[in-house]
Parts: C-alpha cells; structure tokens; sequence
C-alpha cells in the first residue's frame, strides 16, 4: 500500500513540541546498516543499490532524526595547543596535544571491521593528564557553520527536523571518550578532586556551546550520552549527571529548544530519576528483550515525557518474527501515542532486514489516518 507520504520536517518538530493533533512520526536510525556495508565494499542491496543515505529514506517513506547537523557547531582549541598525529604501526596511529601545561597523547587501533577506531592508549591516563584536559577544555570556544546547515538541510530536506548531539555529561564522556571504564572508575574513587576539577571545564565550555546552539536554527537537542546503569550507578548519576542534566535543560528551554537524551544500556534503576532531569524526553532506551526494562516500566517514568524509539533493534533480525515487530510497534503506539518520535532501540543492525521497516511504516500511516479522521 502507498501513502502520500507528509513533509517530515515539519511533523517532526510538530510531534516534539506537541501540536501534531495527535498524530506520531516514524523515524528509524538505519545509519550504521548502511556505514557497516559501504565500510566493507558491500553494495545495497536493490532497490536501495547506489544510493545515498537521504535516498534510502525517501525509497523507505520515512523521517530520519538526522544527528548529521552536529557538523555546524565547530569547536575551537586554544591557539597555543599544538596537535599531531602520525602512524606508529600499519594499524596504530597517536595524536599528541602539547599545551602550555603539559601534554596529553592517545593512541587508536584501525579495525578491520568498522570506521571506528579502537583506543589502546586513552587521551587521560593519569592526574596529569586530568589537569592538562581540563585546562584545554576551560579555553575551548565554538562557532556556527552556516553553509554547512545549508548544505545539510538541502540534503535532508522534508525528512526530518535539524537534530544535534551536544558533548556527552562528565563521567560519561570520562569513561567512553577520555579514560575508558575501568580507569575512570578508578579515577573518581582515587583522585575525585582532580575529576570534579575536570568535569567543571567541561560544564564552562559545553554551555559557551549552548549559547552557540541557543542562537541556532537547530531546534532538537539530545544528550548523546550513551547511559547504561551498570556503569554510571544512581549515585554517580544523582552527583554528578543530574545537576547538569538541570543545567543544561534551563539554558536550553530559555531559547524554546525540544530536549532529549540517549540511555541505550540497561537503565531500570535510573528511571526514577527521569521527571527530575527536566528533559522533554528519552531516546533509545531499550526494552526487553534486548534491555532491562518493559515498555510500561518506561511509561510509568516517563509520564507525559516524549519516547524516541522504544522497538528493540533485535526486532529486525530474522532472529524473531515479524508478528514480534508488529506486537512492539503497537504496544508503543498504544502506551505513548502522541508524545512519541517511534524508532529503534537503538539502530536495525549490519544483518537487519531493512524492508521490516516498511511493516512499521505502514502501521504509523494508519495509525495517522485515523486520527485524522476523527478529527
């Protein structure tokens, strides 16, 4: 069956701040199925081959919450930090960063089987490298980047609204960006001072972005912090995440911005904290079976709160059937219609079928028409 198919980026804003007249939006993150086969040489396969992203959404009829316009906010270092980077192996290659300080350097493996690279030595390793960190991040500036909103919004034009991911909270930028798990545990046991020092940098120069963010056009802002309770435990969350979470919300709802965050490992003993973070809504946390929560557990925390996502990525695997999809795509529906932006917890992965897509479009396109019709 066709649909005339609406103009997403306005039912995407439309949906977020709650004037859609009770229609949903559909909008998957097929992102990383597309990037894993061009990454190995793997042709799409038809009707989707030789198309570009964007192309593979309108073939698809869906919206896409396009994080891409991260590339318009730019970051600046100070003039006086020097960076190099060189290989040391066919596979290994080190950044340096040499400041007035002192000196950080990381070193990140290639993979044979993603565009990702793997640290082996973290850009923080020790209390010295905390205080030259944080010294850069106190004189980081950022700028807005004009032609690239407009080259990306002639790109992605009537597919979704200007979405953005601003820097991750503290310690999860310390644990998956700056030191790695383990020693960033250690860190804010051993040295917590050096830590909080650390992370009060990073809360100067993430709201000198807000002010850059809150004089844009990019309306849709997401914490892109990754969130799993088995790490950031509630009471790192309630310390040191919240009061930014806070933060961060009053600054950016003072310029009529629409505010999520990303939490895609396990979060059930997060969710009682969730009214409390001042945040619009939720994105990609996962339901079981694939997490540690039920929708209605999600639900009951959320509220009125809006869900981005909320049917599990495993879903579109051939792993489960196509009568699991459709049950979790109407149960999403039917506990968070309308404040819901329906999408994948957390993307469809390198072996989804991407035409199980299509069965969720066409559930949200009768969903719409028949709240249009009883209007």
């Amino acid at each position: 069956m066709i649909h005339d198919r609406p103009d997403f980026t306005k039912l995407h804003m439309d949906v977020a701040f709650g004037r859609a007249g009770g229609r949903i939006i559909w909008q998957p993150r097929i992102l990383a199925w597309f990037a894993d086969k061009e990454f190995a040489g793997e042709p799409l396969p038809a009707p989707y081959t030789g198309m570009t992203p964007a192309e593979v959404y309108r073939a698809l009829g869906c919206s896409n919450r396009i994080y891409e316009f991260d590339r318009c906010f730019v970051s600046h270092e100070d003039e006086r930090v020097r960076i190099t980077q060189q290989d040391i192996s066919e596979t290994d290659y080190e950044i340096v960063w040499e400041t007035p300080i002192g000196r950080q350097r990381a070193v990140y493996r290639r993979s044979p089987n993603t565009w990702h690279h793997a640290p082996v030595k973290w850009p923080i390793s020790d209390s010295r490298d905390l205080k030259v960190a944080a010294w850069r991040e106190h004189r980081r500036t950022w700028s807005w980047d004009q032609d690239a909103f407009d080259r990306l919004s002639r790109e992605w034009a009537g597919l979704g609204a200007p979405t953005m991911c601003i820097c991750r909270t503290n310690v999860q930028k310390l644990f998956i960006e700056d030191m790695g798990a383990e020693a960033g545990i250690f860190a804010l046991h051993d040295d917590p001072g050096g830590c909080e020092q650390y992370f009060e940098a990073l809360a100067t120069t993430q709201e000198r972005l807000i002010e850059v963010i809150n004089d844009s056009e990019v309306m849709l802002i997401n914490f892109g912090d990754n969130v799993h309770s088995g790490l950031l435990p509630p009471k790192w969350f309630e310390k040191y995440v919240l009061p930014v979470y806070q933060r961060r919300c009053d600054l950016l709802h003072a310029a009529g911005k629409f505010v999520a965050a990303h939490w895609d490992g396990d979060c059930k003993p997060l969710l009682p904290y969730l009214k409390e973070t001042g945040l619009d809504g939720i994105e990609a946390i996962t339901p079981k079976p694939q997490g540690d929560v039920t929708l209605r557990e999600v639900k009951d925390a959320l509220g009125d709160m809006v869900l981005l996502d909320g049917i599990p990525a495993v879903y579109f695997d051939h792993t489960f059937s196509e009568q699991n999809l459709i049950d979790s795509a109407l149960e999403c529906i039917d506990l968070f219609a309308p404040n819901l932006l329906l999408g994948i917890s957390d993307e469809i992965s390198s072996h989804g079928d991407i035409e199980r897509i299509r069965i969720v479009g066409e559930i949200v396109d009768q969903y719409n028409t028949a709240i249009a019709g009883s209007a």
